[in-house]
């Protein structure tokens, strides 16, 4: 049995996925490697042709989530880049190293958002 950071973690982004309208799942794989480490990957389509992907790895330690891994990319119909946090360590100048987010201007420091920041970040500009 999933712990319960775990699970309260699932039930919180699976809420902010079903309040998205204009848009539909293709792909949602929650991957549990043991009771407490799990990996999720969410491919979101919006009707205006907008993707959003959600890819983290999450363990559970002293009864807290932790992320020990992510990457929320959004990119328009186009294919032309939105947004995309994630903590791929190839910036080491970056302020927040290794966390950093990717945009059409480049790349700027930035914190790791939680996911559901991320979804509502891609569902005010996906519409």
């Amino acid at each position: 049995m999933l712990l319960e950071p775990l699970v309260a973690h699932l039930r919180e982004v699976e809420a902010a996925i079903r309040e998205i309208t204009g848009a539909h799942v293709e792909q949602y794989e929650e991957e549990v490697l043991g009771a407490d480490r799990m990996n999720l990957r969410i491919r979101l389509r919006f009707v205006a042709g907008h993707l959003l992907e959600l890819n983290e790895a999450v363990v559970v330690e002293d009864r807290r989530l932790r992320h020990i891994g992510y990457r929320y990319h959004f990119q328009d119909g186009g294919d032309r880049l939105v947004f995309r946090y994630d903590d791929t360590p190839h910036l080491p100048a970056v302020a927040t190293f290794p966390h950093h987010e990717h945009t059409p201007q480049g790349v700027i420091a930035a914190r790791r958002p939680a996911i559901t920041e991320a979804i509502a970040e891609a569902t005010g500009q996906g519409r």
